[in-house]
């Protein structure tokens, strides 16, 4: 899968100004990335799907960021949703992949923008939800809300909604500066009855057996959903800054400076931050691969991360995409004002990059003083996790 996904970089490229001016992926590489089968790299291969190991939805979409973060934004989005599903009650399951198992399905985990009231066999749900990237592509969308109760001993749960295209408004919002081919538009429901069976609660994926886990039975889906969300998407960051940095080379391989005609390459300033820029790079993709790898491991053995073990997770998450965002950054300052070019790739490279960064999940001051109390021995404020 790696290797499809690493096929399609240079056409990517290529597409790369058409996906920005459209604001959603081109309908033909939404159908490349369903014709590879990346979309379904973490689906349960009973529907059809690879059934991948999670790393590999860093991996692909560390692939991918080396032709478009945009692209790769929406390919890990989506794909990860395949793997959510499978967490899901069978009969949601069924509902979705009985009618179309390569059926794209959005989300916004916003929760406070959705409000939730019981009703007899479900709930009713309301609300408005920004950041709902792909979401034009999709038949289904997850939505995030918090259920509302008339008594408050009964306390704030969050809960996860799937819901139907039919049931959801569009607003065509997303028209940002970075990650600009996402389609990251808004989302409206108005009191639409959600069955409970097409509900889960967000305590029952925090690791261990889910509501899916009968049919679905490979550790993959009782991983603690919130706290791998930060590897969902990190892997766009690193093959944005993966590409920055052998753009870069490449051209101070062959370009002089244009003031003295000294070749850039042989300057130990160029030399440096290329060190500098890899080094970052190389330590994020170890710190990604080797969090999903043994978390995963030690899921198989029966091992569900603890609180403190949770937070690591999500500092370091945004630990390693701040330490892309870096790279870029001083690749982009190196560049001078070539890089100031729209023609090039290195603005686009460094919008995306500081777009990728904006996302909570890599909030490295949340992230990290949510780790520094539990540490402590401080409840979490993170109430997904």
């Amino acid at each position: 899968m790696v290797a499809r996904a690493m096929e399609l970089v240079q056409v990517l490229r290529e597409r790369a100004s058409r996906t920005e001016e459209l604001r959603r992926l081109p309908p033909e590489t939404e159908r490349d990335l369903h014709d590879m089968g990346l979309f379904r790299i973490l689906q349960p291969r009973r529907v059809g799907g690879s059934e991948l190991d999670y790393v590999a939805l860093v991996d692909c979409a560390d692939a991918l960021g080396q032709g478009d973060a945009s692209v790769a934004w929406n390919f890990a989005n989506l794909a990860s949703h395949h793997w959510m599903l499978g967490m899901f009650t069978p009969e949601a399951q069924n509902i979705v992949w009985n009618d179309n198992p390569a059926a794209l399905i959005a989300s916004s985990f916003v929760f406070p923008a959705g409000r939730a009231k019981k009703a007899d066999g479900g709930y009713v749900l309301n609300g408005h939800w920004p950041f709902s990237s792909g979401v034009e592509s999709c038949d289904w969308n997850m939505l995030a809300g918090v259920v509302a109760s008339d008594d408050d001993a009964d306390g704030i749960e969050y809960r996860l909604f799937l819901l139907n295209k039919r049931d959801y408004g569009i607003s065509d919002t997303w028209n940002a500066i970075g990650l600009r081919g996402t389609g990251s538009n808004d989302v409206r429901v108005t009191d639409v009855f959600v069955p409970l069976h097409m509900t889960v609660a967000v305590s029952d994926l925090t690791g261990g057996p889910t509501p899916g886990s009968i049919v679905n039975p490979n550790a993959l889906y009782a991983l603690p959903v919130f706290s791998l969300f930060p590897y969902v998407l990190s892997g766009v960051g690193l093959g944005n800054a993966q590409a920055c940095l052998d753009d870069y080379v490449e051209i101070a391989r062959h370009r002089a400076s244009t003031y003295n005609r000294a070749k850039l390459g042989d300057l130990q300033t160029t030399q440096i931050k290329i060190a500098e820029a890899s080094a970052k790079i190389d330590a994020a993709r170890l710190i990604m691969r080797t969090n999903c790898v043994e978390v995963l491991a030690k899921v198989r053995r029966g091992d569900i991360p603890g609180m403190v073990a949770k937070t690591r997770l999500r500092r370091d998450g945004a630990f390693s995409v701040n330490l892309c965002t870096d790279a870029v950054s001083l690749l982009f300052t190196a560049s001078g004002a070539r890089s100031l070019f729209l023609s090039g790739t290195l603005q686009r490279q460094f919008r995306d990059a500081n777009a990728v960064n904006s996302h909570l999940a890599f909030n490295f001051d949340a992230a990290g003083t949510n780790f520094g109390r539990v540490a402590l021995g401080l409840p979490s404020e993170n109430l997904t996790l």
